[in-house]
């Protein structure tokens, strides 16, 4: 698990995502509400697809109005392969994880690549990349 992660606002601009992205070299970001609850997450292809492509002004265009909602969520003491089913079912590579309904970590598709077996990576590859 990641834990110290770059998150953003859901009032800050598509811009200032896109700039952060680049300037930390992440691809993904977690979107907070007001209240400090997780609202989403927002990637570099939302920016490009979802928000630049469709004529969306990068300066005044909030993240809030991209983010994708959150299909699921995970707790810290998560079973391993009940996570990499998660991920794989629904074809994701990171899936937050929240204590207490807040955000303390992202699981990415990296952090499973650094600390499971290879047979387990393997599923998962085949299960988020294997798929028509």
């Amino acid at each position: 698990m990641t834990a110290a992660m770059h998150t953003v606002t859901e009032d800050q601009s598509l811009a200032e995502a896109a700039t952060l992205m680049r300037d930390q070299g992440v691809g993904a970001l977690p979107v907070l509400a007001a209240d400090g609850s997780l609202r989403g997450i927002v990637t570099d292809r939302d920016l490009v697809v979802r928000g630049l492509a469709e004529g969306a002004d990068p300066a005044s265009t909030t993240v809030g109005s991209l983010a994708q909602g959150i299909v699921s969520t995970i707790t810290p003491d998560e079973d391993v392969d009940r996570i990499i089913d998660t991920m794989g079912d629904q074809q994701i590579k990171r899936l937050p994880v929240l204590e207490d309904g807040r955000l303390v970590g992202m699981i990415s598709e990296s952090d499973l690549a650094r600390n499971v077996s290879d047979d387990k990576v393997a599923h998962f590859v085949q299960m988020v990349y294997g798929r028509g």
